[in-house]
C-alpha cells in the first residue's frame, strides 16, 4: 500500500508515483492540463481511480456502443447503477451483473460476498427492492488443492451473504477450464422490483442541497480496489489483500430497509451507492450528471479507524455505504429514518453551482477537480485490433467426427464432467427460498419467481460457453445471447433483456482486444434479431495471470415474463407415456464440445454455426406451444448434445426412464453440440396441435416408466442404462472432486 503522508506534488511527478497507482506518462499529462498545475498525492488517487478501466470503461466503451440498448419497454438504460423494464401493471423490473473477480482470487470468501454485497446495492439504490440473487462463475479444473480451495471459498461467500441478508440465490452456473486457473470468475447478479413512480436516480440536483452519507463507517479496506481490478493479477497477488473490502450482511439488510422507505420521501433528491472508488465515485458521478458540483468536508465522514487522511477516505471501498443528496432544510426526516434503523447518517457536504469537485479536511483544501474532469472526460482508447493466428488456424480444420466404439462409456464420462455434473453441492448452501417467491429452484434451465399480487412471474437464467467464444468471437458471442434466450423460452417466459458481464484478458493485447470486439458484435446482432436490448452491465478487464489470458466469457444475464404462471414449464420428463420430441436438425459439430474435452484436453476447430433467423423462429413456435398448453416439459440442448439433454430430463424423483430412436450417425446424434435445438416433451392427445404449431420439430421417442434410458439406431440397441446409475454418477461427480 502507497505510504501518502507528506508526498509533495513535485516528487509524484519525479519518481513518477502515478503510474503505481494506474495511470500512464500521457493520463498524467491529461491531468496536469487539467487542473493548470501537478495534482496533489489525493487528486493524483482520485483521477487514477475515476480514469481505471474499473470506473471508466476506457478502452471498452467504443464496443459498448454497439449494443441495442433502446426498447418500448426499455426504462432506464446503461449509465446509472442497474437497467429497468416495464413488465405492465405500473411495475418494473431492475436487474444488473457485476464482476469481483480479482478480489475473489485473492480472498475468496470475502470477495465473492461483497461483490454480492455490492450489486445488491445498485438495485435497490434505484429504489427497487431486491427479489432475487444469481450468479455465474468459472474456475480451473478441481485437480488442485488451489482451484479447490477458491472454488469452495466463493461459494460459501456467496451464500453466506446472499442468506444473511435474506434475498434468495435462485441459480447461476458454474464452468470450469484450465483457462480459469489462476483467474477465477465471479460474477453476481441482483434483480429487483419496483413501481413506475418510485424509481431513483443517482443525481446530485439543486444547488444548496446536502450531500448525506449514510450507513457503515469508512475504513482502510478496498482502497484502490478498482486499480488492483484494471490491471493484470500479480503473481505475489497475495500483497493486494487490502484492496479486498470486508462485507456485514446483517448491516446492508437494516440499510436495504432504510434505503426503501426513505425513496417515500420528497425530500431524496438522489441516491447512489458507494461502489468501485468509494465516495469519489459516488460523489462525482452524481454531480456530473446533474451539472453541478459538490463541495464535502471529509471531517464529517464517520470513521472506522484514527487518523485517516484524505486520500485513504475519499479511495476506501470500505462496504455497507450510500450517498444521498437531499434537500435544504429536511435532513433531519430522512437522518431519523436510518436511526430507527439503527444506521449512521450524517451531512458530509452541499451540492454547490461551480462545476467542481472540492474535498475539504481539517480546515484545508485536499482536492480541487473539475466535476466532468472525472466522469465525463475519462481519456477513451480505441485500442489496435488483431485478428488471432489461432482462429486462423481453427477455421482450416474440418468437421470430423470422432471414433467412438462404446457411447454408454462416453455418456457417464461427460456426466462427471464438472462443468456437466450436477452443481447441487453449489446451491444446496444457498438459501432459495427465502421470500417465499421462488416457483422454480436452482437446478433448471431458468430460475422462476412470483411476483406477489399477481398472476405473473419472471424467469431468470445466466448463460455463457466461453469455449465457443474462444474458438470463434463473433460466432460464440451469438450463441451466448441465444442460449440465454432459450433457457427463458423452455421455462415459459418471453425474454425481456439482458445485462451482460464482459470479462476478458488484457485488452492491450491486440488479439484479446479482437476477441472483445468480435464477441461484442456477435451480442449485439443476437439481441437486435431476439429482442432483447442490454440494459446494464460490467466489464473486467486484465483477467489473465502470468502471461496467460482466460478465454473470453462475456455473461449474459437475461430475465423474461411469465404472462401467466400458468406458462411455468419444467424442465424435466412428467410422466409415462409422454412423447419425446427433438427440435432442430443435428450436424457434426463438435468444435469445442464437451466431448472434444474429453477426448482431446483441449478446444480446436470451428464453433457450431448459428442461424439467427432460424434461432427466433423456433423460439416463438415453442413459445406459443407452451402458452396454449400443449407442451409437458421443454429443456434446451447444451453442453454434451443430446445425449445428456436426455439424461438429465430424467433425473428426477420420479424414476422415469426413456426410449428414443435415432437415424443418423450415433456419435453424432448423442454429442454433437449444434444450435438452436430444444428437447420437448408433450402428452398424446396434445401430439396434432403440436407438431402444427412447431415446425422444425422431429418424435424421438416415448417417456417410459421402466427407469431406462435406451436409445436405438434402426433395429439395434445402442445401449440401455439404469437412470438411477446415471444419477448417482452425475450427483456424485463434484463432491467426489472436493473430496
Amino acid at each position: 500500500m502507497l505510504q501518502t503522508h507528506n508526498i509533495s506534488p513535485e516528487q509524484i511527478e519525479r519518481e513518477k508515483l502515478y503510474q503505481d497507482m494506474g495511470l500512464s506518462e500521457q493520463e498524467f499529462e491529461m491531468v496536469k492540463r487539467i487542473l493548470g498545475r501537478r495534482p496533489n498525492i489525493t487528486e493524483t488517487g482520485i483521477f487514477s481511480v475515476m480514469w481505471s478501466e474499473h470506473c471508466s470503461y476506457k478502452t471498452s466503451k467504443p464496443l459498448l456502443k454497439k449494443f441495442p440498448t433502446k426498447a418500448p419497454h426499455v426504462l432506464q438504460g446503461p449509465g446509472e447503477g442497474a437497467g429497468i423494464i416495464d413488465i405492465g401493471d405500473n411495475q418494473a423490473v431492475v436487474f444488473k451483473i457485476e464482476s469481483h473477480n480479482h478480489p475473489s482470487a485473492v480472498e475468496p470468501y470475502q470477495g465473492a460476498a461483497t461483490g454480492v454485497g455490492g450489486i445488491i446495492r445498485d438495485v435497490f439504490s434505484m429504489g427497487a427492492r431486491p427479489i432475487a440473487l444469481m450468479n455465474s462463475l468459472r474456475f480451473g479444473n478441481l485437480t488442485t488443492d488451489r482451484v479447490n480451495y477458491l472454488f469452495s471459498e466463493v461459494v460459501s461467500g456467496i451464500a453466506g451473504y446472499g442468506n444473511c441478508v435474506g434475498i434468495p440465490t435462485v441459480g447461476g452456473e458454474v464452468q470450469f477450464d484450465d483457462s480459469y486457473e489462476d483467474n477465477p470468475l465471479v460474477n453476481a447478479m441482483c434483480i429487483g422490483l419496483i413501481n413506475h413512480d418510485e424509481i431513483q436516480k443517482g443525481i446530485a440536483a439543486g444547488i444548496g442541497n446536502t450531500v448525506l452519507y449514510a450507513g457503515a463507517p469508512t475504513g482502510r479496506d478496498g482502497i484502490h480496489g478498482a486499480t488492483f481490478a484494471s490491471d493484470d493479477l500479480a503473481e505475489d497477488a497475495a500483497k493486494d489483500r487490502p484492496a479486498v473490502q470486508v462485507g456485514d450482511p446483517f448491516m446492508e439488510k437494516l440499510l436495504i430497509e432504510a434505503c426503501l422507505e426513505v425513496i417515500h420521501s420528497d425530500a431524496l433528491v438522489g441516491m447512489q451507492d458507494m461502489g468501485a472508488a468509494g465516495l469519489t465515485s459516488s460523489a462525482s458521478e452524481m454531480a456530473s450528471k446533474a451539472g453541478t458540483g459538490m463541495e464535502m468536508n471529509l471531517d464529517l465522514v464517520p470513521q472506522r479507524e484514527q487518523n485517516m487522511n484524505a486520500y485513504e477516505l475519499m479511495l476506501s471501498e470500505s462496504q455497507e455505504r450510500m450517498l444521498l443528496v437531499v434537500k435544504i432544510g429536511r435532513e433531519q426526516e430522512i437522518i431519523e429514518v436510518f436511526e430507527r434503523y439503527g444506521l449512521q447518517a450524517v451531512a458530509v457536504g452541499q451540492v454547490i453551482e461551480e462545476k467542481v469537485f472540492r474535498i475539504k479536511q481539517h480546515g484545508e483544501i485536499q482536492a480541487e477537480i473539475p466535476v466532468d474532469a472525472l466522469a465525463e472526460e475519462a481519456p477513451v482508447y480505441h485500442l489496435p485490433s488483431t485478428e488471432a493466428k489461432y482462429y486462423q488456424e481453427f477455421q482450416k480444420i474440418g468437421n470430423s467426427i470422432p471414433a467412438i466404439e462404446k457411447h454408454s462409456e462416453i455418456l457417464k464420462q461427460l456426466l462427471q464432467q464438472p462443468t456437466v455434473a450436477s452443481k447441487e453441492w453449489v446451491y444446496d448452501q444457498y438459501d432459495s427460498m427465502v421470500q417465499t417467491n421462488t416457483v422454480v429452484t436452482p437446478g433448471s434451465d431458468a430460475a422462476v419467481i412470483r411476483i406477489k399480487g399477481t398472476n405473473k412471474a419472471l424467469a431468470i437464467t445466466t448463460d455463457c460457453n466461453s469455449r465457443y467464444i474462444y474458438l470463434d468471437p463473433e460466432v460464440g458471442g451469438k450463441i451466448a445471447v441465444a442460449e440465454a434466450a432459450r433457457n427463458i423460452i423452455c421455462s415459459g417466459a418471453r425474454p425481456l433483456g439482458i445485462t451482460d458481464g464482459l470479462n476478458y484478458g488484457n485488452p492491450t493485447n491486440p488479439e484479446v482486444f479482437w476477441q472483445m470486439e468480435k464477441s461484442v458484435e456477435g451480442m449485439s446482432e443476437a439481441c437486435r434479431t431476439l429482442g432483447t436490448p442490454v440494459i446494464s452491465g460490467n466489464v473486467s478487464l486484465y483477467n489473465q495471470s502470468k502471461g496467460k489470458a482466460i478465454f473470453p466469457t462475456p455473461i449474459v444475464g437475461m430475465v423474461g415474463l411469465h404472462e401467466s404462471i400458468d406458462h411455468i414449464t419444467p424442465s424435466f420428463f412428467q410422466s409415462a407415456g409422454d412423447l419425446i420430441y427433438l427440435i432442430g436438425e443435428t450436424k457434426a459439430e463438435f468444435g469445442g464440445s464437451e466431448l472434444q474435452n474429453i477426448l482431446e484436453g483441449s478446444y480446436n476447430g470451428k464453433a457450431p454455426q448459428i442461424d439467427l433467423a432460424v434461432e427466433a423462429k423456433r423460439q416463438e413456435q415453442l413459445l406459443t406451444a407452451i402458452k396454449q398448453g400443449v407442451v409437458t416439459s421443454a429443456h434446451d440442448l447444451a453442453e454434451g448434445g443430446l445425449a445428456v439433454a436426455l439424461a438429465e430430463s430424467l433425473f428426477t424423483d420420479a424414476f422415469l426412464g426413456a426410449d428414443v430412436s435415432i437415424d443418423t450417425d450415433a456419435t453424432v446424434a448423442l454429442f454433437s453440440e449444434t444450435q438452436s435445438r430444444f428437447l420437448v416433451s408433450v402428452k398424446e392427445e396434445h401430439k396434432a396441435v403440436f407438431e402444427s404449431l412447431v415446425m422444425d420439430a422431429i418424435e424421438i421417442g416415448t417417456v417410459t416408466a421402466d427407469g431406462y434410458m435406451t436409445v436405438h439406431n434402426n433395429e439395434s440397441v445402442i445401449f440401455s442404462e439404469e437412470v438411477e446409475e446415471l444419477r448417482n454418477l452425475w450427483k456424485g461427480a463434484i463432491p467426489c472432486l472436493l473430496k
